[in-house]
């Protein structure tokens, strides 16, 4: 019986792997939702395995004569190493109180991601205030040689991280590329407005923050806040997606 803790370990991790990535939407604290399947998988395959590791040892106990005959000689070396229990805590977590996601803390430790190099934008549509992500903000503000961004209100969403050198504080967005251990940070720098309670999911209008020159790398990547109006938490907040409009 000494492998039966072995199994359980094996269903633990199995049942929370399912939990998280089959009943509940938890899964996206941590990866991408394409990932999902594979989360599936593994969950099925670690519960199967605890279940035959389990029912493979279960079963009558040695004879006299084997015990007598093998109380010095063969011992049972098969039991689960410490390390192994380390296990326990992850797997008790994904049942019980699953760990929040990436926040503030991470983002207030990291810069702003590099803006990706783009050569040409479309021009923007009429409607006001304009739903921008914080990537397409940011692109606008610093390559947008036509500098269509100048003067117009603009409407972002992200969490709020609080403010560290200088006035104002971050609205941000986390991105991954698969896991939150890959999580980079896009930031907005929000003026005007009193920041909201760390973390707190938020939609900001407001216009362009002058500094530097707009359309080229020395233009400020902030916003002079007109409102700021909390909204829920996305789903997938791993993404930099489009503001919901706004009720009127």
């Amino acid at each position: 019986m000494k492998r039966f803790p072995q199994a359980v370990l094996l269903v633990l991790s199995g049942t929370g792997l399912l939990h998280i990535s089959l009943l509940t939407d938890l899964y996206l604290r941590y990866v991408k939702e394409w990932m999902r399947p594979m989360l599936i998988a593994s969950g099925v395959l670690l519960l199967l395995l605890g279940v035959a590791d389990a029912w493979s040892h279960r079963g009558p106990g040695p004879s006299r004569g084997e015990d007598e005959g093998g109380a010095h000689g063969d011992h049972d070396h098969s039991g689960v190493p410490r390390s192994a229990w380390l296990l326990l805590l992850p797997a008790l977590s994904m049942l019980v109180y699953a760990p929040p996601a990436l926040g503030s803390y991470t983002a207030s430790r990291q810069t702003s991601q590099p803006v990706v190099r783009q050569d040409s934008f479309e021009p923007l549509p009429t409607v006001s205030p304009l739903p921008l992500t914080l990537g397409d903000f940011t692109g606008r503000v610093r390559q947008d040689r036509t500098q269509a961004v100048g003067g117009r209100s603009v409407q972002l969403t992200g969490f709020v991280t609080p403010g560290g050198r200088g006035e104002g504080w971050d609205l941000t967005r986390l991105l991954i590329n698969c896991c939150s251990a890959d999580a980079q940070a896009v930031k907005v720098r929000i003026h005007g407005s009193e920041a909201p309670p760390a973390d707190t999911w938020v939609t900001v209008v407001g216009t362009w923050h002058a500094g530097g020159t707009l359309g080229t790398s020395s233009a400020a990547v902030a916003l002079d806040a007109r409102t700021v109006s909390e909204v829920d938490r996305p789903a997938n907040w791993y993404m930099d997606a489009l503001p919901s409009p706004l009720p009127r």
